[in-house]
């Protein structure tokens, strides 16, 4: 039977709490219990849709749809398994509902529209309090070249720019200044050329996924392996990539899973190997970002204009845009 869901106006009140998704290749129809844990299962829907209907803060959605799952939820191009993958939602991204038919909801979520299955997806009001939860409060650039400073002044240290359309996380909002998190420390940005917005992760294209032409099998598998680990904790000092581990842990533990010895320090590893600017950059080379000319963070590129770094203790290892803040350098390890 074909459903038509009902159009529902839902509205959310503002948190400041970012999700820590997990990663696993999850598909529909595994059998996932998901994460539904986390809300209370003695409620009914008429209490969960009262909370909806008392919320101020509105995302844009009609009929949310939220991933429950502890890793990725396939986004199909028909309602069966049997379509192709069309993108991938991750634990707690968002969705429009556009509509359900059988055990298959039709959805919109960022750039995909596709099919996920119902037994992974939080609609009505479940969804909404499950999105109260999880939201991000962050700070959108509004001009190019925004500056990052290491204090809520004109006088203090320039750390990096933020592009225009950026976002970093908001610690707390000040008079004239808005305290940012940059990976795993504090920063402040003027509040004239940024906007600030409640955050909800959207699914992502098999395109963003892919990686282009050129790149050997090790830099594919080497990515592959570095994504297994979204999600998972930061520890600063840590190498861990399960129990916890810090930027230059991260990427030292992934490169020696391919025989490539790097130190635990992030400036030590931006000596080595050879520099290559960001045009010549492929998946598997690593990009470092500064601080006051000293190199204070590692990412892995892993192609796409995107790098997977392990960025702070609240939301451990990510995927972001490589420009995110200034890039200091590239380096290549890999001969290929």
């Amino acid at each position: 039977m074909r459903i038509k869901i009902s159009k529902l106006l839902v509205t959310f009140a503002a948190v400041y709490v970012c999700a820590i998704p997990a990663f696993a290749q999850v598909e529909v129809d595994t059998g996932n219990a998901g994460i539904s844990a986390i809300l209370d299962e003695s409620k009914t829907e008429e209490e969960y849709l009262t909370v909806a209907e008392e919320s101020t803060l509105s995302f844009g959605y009609d009929n949310i749809g939220i991933a429950d799952v502890e890793g990725h939820l396939n986004v199909r191009s028909g309602p069966d398994t049997d379509y192709k993958l069309v993108g991938k939602m991750t634990g707690n991204a968002a969705c429009e509902i556009l509509d359900i038919d059988g055990e298959w909801a039709h959805i919109m979520s960022g750039e995909v529209e596709g099919y996920v299955h119902t037994d992974y997806l939080l609609t009505g009001g479940k969804a909404v309090v499950r999105a109260n939860e999880i939201a991000c409060k962050v700070a959108k650039s509004t001009e190019g070249g925004l500056r990052v400073r290491s204090a809520p002044s004109l006088d203090g240290e320039v750390i990096t720019t933020m592009a225009e359309g950026e976002k970093l996380e908001v610690v707390s909002e000040l008079d004239g200044w808005i305290e940012v998190l940059l990976d795993d420390e504090t920063a402040f940005i003027s509040a004239d050329y940024a906007v600030i917005d409640q955050n909800l992760d959207t699914a992502i294209t098999m395109t963003e996924l892919l990686y282009g032409e050129g790149v050997s099998d090790v830099r594919v598998d080497l990515c592959q392996y570095a994504k297994e680990f979204l999600g998972n904790k930061y520890v600063w000092g840590g190498s861990s990539l399960t129990n916890g581990t810090d930027c230059s842990g991260f990427t030292m533990s992934v490169y020696k899973k391919y025989g490539i010895k790097l130190p635990h320090s992030s400036v030590s590893q931006s000596q080595m190997g050879t520099k290559i600017s960001l045009s010549e950059a492929k998946a598997g080379d690593l990009v470092f970002y500064a601080k006051g000319g000293t190199v204070n963070h590692v990412g892995i590129y892993i192609g796409n204009g995107q790098v997977i770094h392990a960025s702070n203790p609240k939301q451990g290892i990510k995927i972001s845009p490589v420009g995110y803040r200034t890039i200091h350098s590239i380096r290549r390890y890999i001969s290929d």
